[in-house]
């Protein structure tokens, strides 16, 4: 996780202001380019601000891997070696500007590293929606493609909980919690033993949050400042979504070319590989019991940019659960979403769509109202 390389190199901008030159000054951030004239590094920090450090002859450059916290454990590598999109922790002479060392991990690494982990959240994990929790159990709604399921999760005294922040999109700002701070609604994502048919997980990590969902219709497209714009569908207010670095911008395929691919249509089916179609004899997806696990589906569609949107299409989106009304920040923000929210609509049997900050639909005349689109299951378990 992109978020595991920032605390990793927290802790180790720590670890090495101890041995630091009294006049050093260290950073963490992204590569963002290199001095053509003058040998030199920009390095953009995590808050925002650029700086050009000069390179010597006495830089001294290290990898290390992601997640890796010991600088013991760091290997001498050259200048050269650093590329732009590298994660660095940089160490200046405070006086000079030059670069005294820079340790970095690089962005092939974290991406590797990024990859085996969702694969690990998803082989051992479940994802779902908070429907109650007593004692040590914790039960979960889950939202597929063939309908609504269930799931439930064990902890015990060696599980650790973190929480999403209110006021954060990312999972680095997430702080430590006790089951205790668990409460229906929320979206929990669960990480351990995992029975064979993905029911029940004996969980050795729990991440949880509040969120809010929301569906619209686009109105306008900002690329420059990363802004869109839509009409609610519900109340028909007009709401305007911030794109952020931590935001993910995914777009749905056609779902209807989806399904026609799982019965002998299209190669390719459903995205990441997982046919298209109803589960056949009802064994549904490992992972997910009694079918597709619709969150399981989102995570495997590739990033999107804010040029593939277009204005009239439908989508959703979550935010963190204290937003203000009519300006959010997109944890996530899923495009070309009609079919989902069709979805959504067919299975609330005929209900009313549910009020309030989850963004419940009811109203819209589709398939008898609106369910509420927390229940998807996209929240904000954005790693």
């Amino acid at each position: 996780m992109k978020n595991l390389a920032i605390q990793a190199l927290s802790a180790l901008a720590v670890a090495f202001s101890c041995a630091a030159q009294p006049a050093a000054t260290s950073m963490v951030g992204t590569v963002a380019g290199f001095g053509t004239g003058t040998p030199s590094i920009v390095v953009k920090a995590d808050n925002g601000q650029s700086v050009a450090a000069r390179l010597t002859p006495d830089t001294i450059a290290q990898r290390i891997v992601p997640g890796e916290k010991d600088l013991k454990k760091a290997v001498s590598v050259q200048v050269s070696d650093v590329a732009i999109g590298d994660r660095v922790l940089l160490t200046m002479d405070g006086e000079a500007g030059g670069a005294l060392r820079i340790i970095v991990m690089s962005a092939t690494d974290i991406s590797k590293r990024n990859e085996a982990d969702r694969l690990e959240w998803t082989r051992r994990g479940v994802n779902g929606i908070v429907a109650s929790h007593k004692g040590d159990e914790i039960v979960l709604k889950i939202r597929g493609l063939t309908g609504e399921t269930q799931a439930t999760v064990t902890v015990g005294p060696k599980t650790t909980f973190k929480k999403y922040s209110a006021d954060s999109v990312k999972f680095s700002d997430a702080v430590e919690a006790k089951l205790a701070d668990v409460a229906p609604g929320d979206q929990l994502r669960a990480r351990g033993t995992k029975s064979e048919d993905g029911a029940q997980v004996q969980a050795d990590e729990v991440v949880f949050g509040t969120f809010m969902v929301k569906g619209g219709t686009i109105t306008a497209i900002n690329p420059e400042t990363k802004e869109v714009t839509v009409k609610e569908l519900t109340g028909k207010k007009s709401l305007v979504i911030r794109l952020t670095a931590d935001s993910q911008l995914k777009r749905m395929p056609d779902m209807a070319a989806m399904m026609i691919g799982g019965r002998g249509g299209p190669p390719g089916g459903m995205p990441g590989g997982m046919p298209g179609g109803a589960p056949q004899g009802g064994r549904g997806m490992p992972g997910a019991p009694g079918g597709f696990d619709i969150g399981q589906i989102v995570e495997r569609m590739p990033q999107a940019r804010i040029e593939d949107l277009k204005a009239g299409e439908t989508i959703v989106v979550s935010s963190a659960s204290n937003a203000k009304s009519d300006h959010i920040t997109a944890i996530l923000l899923l495009g070309n979403a009609e079919a989902l929210l069709q979805m959504a609509a067919a299975s609330g049997g005929g209900r009313g769509g549910a009020s309030g900050s989850m963004g419940g639909m009811g109203g819209m005349g589709m398939g008898g109202g609106m369910g509420d689109l927390s229940s998807l299951g996209l929240g904000g378990i954005i790693f």
